[in-house]
């Protein structure tokens, strides 16, 4: 018997390859947009900070099988100044545009709008505009980093007005926010539709990231213990309600058995409110921020067993279930 599914090729068609376009400003994008507009052309958008790897490239698959083939599929890549404190880690970000034109090339990315900057300042003074969430941005991340919300939801704003795309695409392991970005969209009246694709992990659970380049070989071994306190966190709810403060202290001694881990913060939240929850059962979702060094990593998932998923490992060659 012939399995016609198999006969299907699934990879970019030739012309993605051809015609990737490299735009640098945002008055150029912003004109092909209005272009694509015209023609009724669907177009996915996904927004990165570059040093690209397999999780941003499987938001970038995700975006095509959602406008097809004859539909265009922008990636935006600007290391974003205004979400990083003075103290944090702008300067030493990873970059490597040359890598990041070939991996889009490759998933079949339509163009790359890689602007120079997206604050340039007016005759009449300094950029001065910026977009806030007041609610969903309180804990969490934005305790920890005040300003960075402030900074993400202003960049994706001037993005989405550039782009103009029909569906934009984030990954899960920044949960906040996405929940974030999807209520700008919503107060905002954005029409556009927010996708959350899941979390990507390398074979060991790790949390793909940019920030994994970071990590010392010793830092790297000890990193999987957020992907085990999600674990840890899982097993300890199944079929029964634990008191937040009892298992964030559980959690908490948990990850100081490594010696390269600190602790930012654990929390424990409803999924929809992103507000604190007192017991922690299925369905509640945590969150948590570790530091190596100066290398801080975070991750979240839903604590529960029926909601398992089995993603692919393309490291390891094979499927590797994940809490998400």
């Amino acid at each position: 018997m012939v399995h016609f599914d198999n006969l299907i090729d699934t990879s970019p068609p030739l012309h993605h390859f051809l015609r990737m376009q490299i735009i640098k400003t945002a008055a150029a994008m912003q004109r092909l947009a209005k272009k694509w507009q015209r023609e009724q052309t669907r177009v996915g958008f996904v927004p990165t900070m570059g040093y690209l790897h397999d999780g941003h490239l499987s938001l970038v698959k995700r975006a095509r099988q959602i406008v097809g083939q004859r539909g265009r599929v922008v990636v935006s890549i600007y290391v974003n100044p205004t979400q990083f404190a003075p103290h944090e880690d702008l300067s030493r970000y990873p970059r490597d545009f040359a890598r990041d034109k070939r991996l889009c090339r490759a998933a079949g990315v339509d163009v790359i709008f890689a602007p120079d900057e997206m604050y340039s300042s007016a005759d009449s003074g300094g950029y001065s505009t910026y977009v806030v969430e007041e609610q969903l941005s309180r804990g969490m991340e934005g305790a920890s980093r005040p300003t960075h919300f402030r900074g993400v939801t202003t960049i994706v704003a001037k993005l989405f007005h550039i782009v103009l795309p029909e569906v934009a695409v984030f990954g899960a392991k920044d949960f906040q926010q996405a929940a974030i970005i999807q209520r700008m969209v919503r107060d905002l009246n954005f029409p556009l539709k927010i996708i959350v694709a899941p979390t990507h992990r390398e074979s060991d659970g790790l949390a793909m990231s940019s920030r994994n380049k970071y990590l010392s070989p010793v830092q790297r071994e000890q990193a999987i213990v957020l992907f085990e306190a999600l674990q840890l966190a899982k097993k300890s709810v199944q079929g029964r309600a634990v008191a937040a403060p009892t298992l964030k202290l559980r959690l908490t001694k948990f990850i100081a058995e490594r010696p390269e881990a600190r602790l930012d913060y654990i929390e424990f939240f409803d999924p929809h409110t992103l507000q604190p929850v007192a017991q922690v059962k299925p369905g509640v979702r945590m969150a948590l921020a570790v530091f190596f060094d100066k290398t801080r990593l975070i991750d979240n998932a839903r604590l529960c067993c029926a909601n398992l998923q089995v993603l692919w490992s393309a490291k390891s060659n094979r499927e590797l279930t994940v809490l998400d």
